[in-house]
């Protein structure tokens, strides 16, 4: 067998691949802040609440029928998936031979923007119909920020 021929990548010795993290990241960010289900988006696009679990890990890689089912059902581009990678996941990776060490895969953190109280606060900020009553919330919340702060 030919020693060039590189191994293929498994999500069980190597872990899920960064970018399959940050777009099953990006799916969740969405579909949360359109409040929906695990469920109900599996229901959208006929798969279990499940396989929207493993997505949303990155532990299962989405194809790319699958990534334009999801943009769909989520309404967002395809490129919205993508959007905001970190600069280490975005370059590419030199393609190394067999046999030699691989750099470790840092471990994903969740964007505290990405919150369920973040996106729940940010969805009933823009509910609030008169501008005046929303500016003046707006302006309540940063003054108390800078009491915290203190």
């Amino acid at each position: 067998m030919n020693a060039a021929i590189r191994r293929r990548r498994s999500v069980s010795v190597d872990g899920p691949n960064p970018i399959d993290v940050h777009v099953g990241a990006r799916v969740r960010l969405r579909r949360t802040f359109m409040s929906m289900s695990q469920e109900k988006l599996g229901d959208s696009i006929g798969l279990t609440f499940q396989q929207i679990q493993k997505y949303e890990r990155g532990a299962n890689r989405i194809g790319s029928s699958r990534l334009f089912e999801l943009s769909t059902a989520l309404d967002v581009p395809v490129s919205f998936f993508f959007d905001d990678m970190p600069p280490e996941i975005e370059s590419p990776t030199p393609c190394r031979p067999p046999g030699l060490a691989e750099a470790p895969i840092s471990t994903f953190e969740m964007d505290p923007l990405a919150r369920q109280e973040i996106l729940d606060l940010v969805r009933t900020y823009y509910q609030i119909g008169n501008l005046a009553v929303r500016r003046r919330m707006f302006d309540l919340s940063k003054s108390l920020g800078k009491i915290q702060a203190k």
